[in-house]
């Protein structure tokens, strides 16, 4: 699962691979405004305080019931 984290004004950091080496990739509406080896250097783009990391949550499977069962005395 990729970690990302928003913030305000259409911020949001990934990580992400440049040149064999893991960075935070800062972008901003979709469009990178900075590759960051440290997260010293994303403070220099945006106040960390601001973003909050999002969390996928896995799909629910939906349960389906088994031909055949009956619980009630009318399915008789």
């Amino acid at each position: 699962m990729r970690r990302r984290w928003v913030g305000l004004d259409g911020y949001d950091v990934v990580g992400a691979v440049r040149a064999g080496r893991q960075v935070l990739r800062v972008r901003k509406n979709g469009w990178v405004v900075a590759d960051c080896t440290s997260v010293a250097e994303v403070a220099r783009h945006l106040d960390l305080a601001d973003l909050c990391e999002v969390i996928e949550l896995s799909a629910r499977r939906r349960v389906m019931p088994s031909t055949g069962v009956g619980t009630s005395s009318h399915q008789r």
